[in-house]
């Protein structure tokens, strides 16, 4: 089944206009979780008292903090779990009896994204950060990210002074009736770590050809969730192809994998046929086709059960 969208046939029906993705949208889909966490985490022992605990929150000026055993990750416990014992008279109390044991994580190789989904979802003030392996690697806090994203924000405005060269007039250098530029990535199923990183190719390619950021940010979000997808939803994986021409850019993820039944509600916000255990890992949320149509300009999806998934989409320069 094939569906197409334009922004006609929405600003029609609901009166929307294509999404304006800022810069900060952008980043959360780029940057990675390692890279804005919290590295040197404060954590306490289960037998710690509520009045040490209290003690160590105090002198680190923190918040919460990760509880260890033996170097596994047993529980985390805040400040209001230690607020709440202090109102019951219980300071004596261990911290194994007061600390949540079914503690909620992040990998640390997840993109920010996952992290603000989860944050959302949660209404955690902080989640403990793990490696694949299941290690403590860090912390991270919601006001981690927005340090982070800060940080990020100078840093790419001062490379993006030093990249300015003459890439940016590519198609006007070369002569010829129709000029376009066509960039592959082959994206392998199921590996997460490694998610993200087409469309970051694709995305930094953009920004030295000159593209316009709100262009730019527009295509890093619909080729991220096109890459995710083709990582979450195929057993073989796929391609992402961006063709890039002077007047618009055309994005296609390709698979064979084992298709959709019904389309029209794959493209229902929420919707989504990710089993548990990836739904666990922080992805298919089921927003990624719906953040897509926000984004483009064009949207053609294509599904056969059995055979494979086609999406392709244009955003115009």
């Amino acid at each position: 089944m094939t569906v197409t969208h334009t922004p006609a046939d929405e600003v029609k029906a609901q009166g929307n206009s294509i999404l304006e993705v800022t810069k900060l949208q952008e980043l959360v889909y780029e940057l990675k979780i390692e890279q804005v966490m919290t590295k040197k985490v404060v954590t306490v022992s289960p037998d710690d008292p509520i009045s040490q605990l209290k003690e160590v929150l105090r002198v680190n000026r923190i918040s919460g903090a990760p509880v260890l055993k033996d170097g596994e990750l047993v529980g985390i416990i805040s400040i209001e779990d230690v607020l709440k014992a202090l109102e019951l008279g219980a300071i004596s109390a261990s911290v194994s009896e007061k600390m949540t044991t079914n503690v909620q994580t992040l990998f640390a190789d997840e993109n920010v994204i996952q992290a603000v989904t989860k944050f959302g979802r949660l209404g955690f003030g902080r989640l403990p950060v793990v490696d694949r392996e299941g290690r403590l690697v860090g912390i991270l806090t919601q006001g981690d990210i927005a340090r982070g994203l800060l940080r990020q924000l100078e840093m790419d405005y001062r490379e993006e002074e030093i990249h300015r060269y003459r890439a940016s007039h590519i198609f006007e250098d070369i002569a010829s009736d129709q000029t376009g530029l066509i960039l592959r990535y082959q994206v392998q199923a199921r590996n997460f770590a490694r998610c993200g990183e087409a469309a970051s190719k694709l995305k930094r390619a953009l920004e030295r050809l000159g593209a316009k950021p709100t262009e730019v940010r527009r295509v890093a979000v619909v080729s991220y969730e096109a890459e995710t997808n083709l990582v979450i939803h195929t057993t073989k994986g796929g391609e992402l192809l961006a063709e890039i021409q002077p007047e618009k850019i055309r994005i296609i993820a390709v698979d064979h994998g084992p298709g959709i039944a019904d389309v029209e509600k794959a493209l229902q916000p929420g919707f989504s046929t990710a089993p548990d255990w990836i739904r666990e890992l922080g992805f298919g949320a089921g927003m990624g086709l719906s953040n897509i149509k926000a984004c483009s300009d064009q949207m053609v999806f294509d599904s056969k059960v059995g055979v494979g998934t086609r999406l392709e989409v244009i955003i115009r320069l």
